[in-house]
């Protein structure tokens, strides 16, 4: 299996052919997230993502050298490699608390759209504690999503929560973003200039740049106008946000995203 495959192998696909050869929610990738947020918690969201095109090839490499390596050949939806399973990645969402219902489907190998209900935004695990550092908003036991009927919300990105996100998703975006060195999942204490340095040297700039201009693009609908916003810009009661990826990829620093409304 994959997975097997890249604790046996990675250092050997860690080179040059991985380069001859040459992002869903992560690596490199364009992703929009519309949604509707009500006032008693529930909220309803629309996600179209797809992998920049450097990565694509990146990825199509990688997942046919695991393929040769472990006899197996990755999926496939009409006679095309599908370097990530939507509907997988959707039962993975779904066992998550404050998830009511996800439908993922493929509109490509590397992309993916569909809707996410949640029952309570502020219903995902508690954030574990860390042995030293600063743990910055998610202190143990915290929860890196508050939400507040009256009319606020909170959201805390960071060396705790950042991995926590990671693990709704299938295990194969853990894979590709540990192929990527990516210190949300190596636990790797680097900057963001360090990390894309690092992806540099493996992989070549141009990779690195990509990565680098990747955003996720936010935008959420709030019951009544917002009054004050961290972290993005609002227009009555319509909150937009622009997420560099490398701030997902590489938690350094805690990232707060706050909307209120009244």
């Amino acid at each position: 299996m994959l997975r097997a495959a890249l604790r046996s192998y990675r250092f050997l696909l860690f080179g040059p052919v991985l380069l001859i050869g040459a992002s869903v929610f992560f690596p490199s990738c364009s992703a929009r997230i519309e949604g509707t947020l009500r006032q008693d918690g529930t909220a309803e969201l629309r996600v179209d993502a797809s992998l920049e095109p450097r990565m694509t090839a990146l990825i199509r490499s990688l997942s046919r050298m695991m393929g040769s390596l472990s006899g197996e050949t990755g999926s496939s939806s009409g006679g095309e490699e599908r370097f990530f399973d939507g509907p997988s990645i959707a039962k993975s969402m779904a066992a998550a608390p404050g998830v009511a219902a996800v439908s993922l489907v493929n509109t490509g190998p590397t992309a993916i759209a569909g809707t996410i209900s949640l029952s309570r935004v502020d219903a995902f695990p508690s954030a574990p504690a860390l042995s030293g550092g600063d743990t910055g908003g998610a202190a143990a036991g915290s929860r890196f999503i508050r939400y507040e009927p009256e009319g606020r919300l909170l959201i805390t990105v960071d060396r705790a929560s950042a991995p926590l996100l990671l693990s709704l998703f299938s295990p194969e975006i853990s894979d590709y973003l540990s192929a990527l060195m990516a210190p949300v999942v190596t636990g790797e204490n680097l900057t963001r200039s360090e990390y894309l340095d690092l992806v540099t040297s493996f992989y070549g700039r141009p990779l690195a740049d990509e990565i680098a201009a990747s955003r996720i693009a936010i935008t959420i609908d709030f019951p009544r106008p917002v009054t004050a916003i961290t972290g993005g810009t609002a227009r009555d009661n319509r909150a937009r946000f622009s997420l560099p990826l490398t701030d997902f990829l590489v938690p350094e620093k805690s990232l707060v995203y706050e909307v209120v409304w009244k």
